[in-house]
């Protein structure tokens, strides 16, 4: 790892987290037929992205040992995933909530570590029907449901 690389990602990381938790206290707090506002899940999200910066930022001080070699990026993974998120918030309302979701993290479990097909799989599809199911029926919040031409 690239500790100076790495320390400066997670000040990058922190002010973007401090800014989505600041953020989301101006979004409203109810939404129609919704119990769980616009803003948890900014605000959620955020303090759990500014932690893992904090973390981050804390492990690269730790550190005492000087690297002594320059590790290669690898933009073609980057470029990957960046391109899944992307196309990920496009679509996210035309094919919904799950199966953007479901695409989403198989794009991205196959780009880090090629095979485990099934796993990636299984992993995929109880997190994206999870996050749906405790969203939507336990928290009576609203997501992006499945498109009308699937009959659902």
């Amino acid at each position: 790892m690239n500790t100076l690389f790495d320390r400066y990602a997670g000040i990058v990381f922190l002010a973007i987290g401090t800014a989505f938790v600041i953020g989301s206290k101006s979004i409203s707090t109810s939404a129609y037929g919704s119990n769980v506002g616009a803003n948890i899940f900014p605000m959620i999200l955020g303090a759990f992205l500014a932690l893992m910066s904090l973390r981050l930022i804390y492990d690269t001080f730790r550190r005492q040992k000087a690297e002594k070699y320059k590790e290669n990026l690898d933009y073609k993974r980057f470029g990957i995933i960046f391109t899944a998120a992307v196309l990920y918030a496009l679509f996210l309302e035309d094919i919904g909530f799950v199966i953007s979701t479901f695409l989403f993290l198989m794009i991205g479990f196959q780009t880090m570590q090629k095979g485990k097909v099934w796993v990636s799989l299984l992993i995929s599809a109880v997190f994206s029907c999870g996050v749906y199911y405790m969203y939507v029926d336990l928290l009576d919040g609203s997501l992006p449901g499945f498109p009308s031409w699937l009959g659902f």
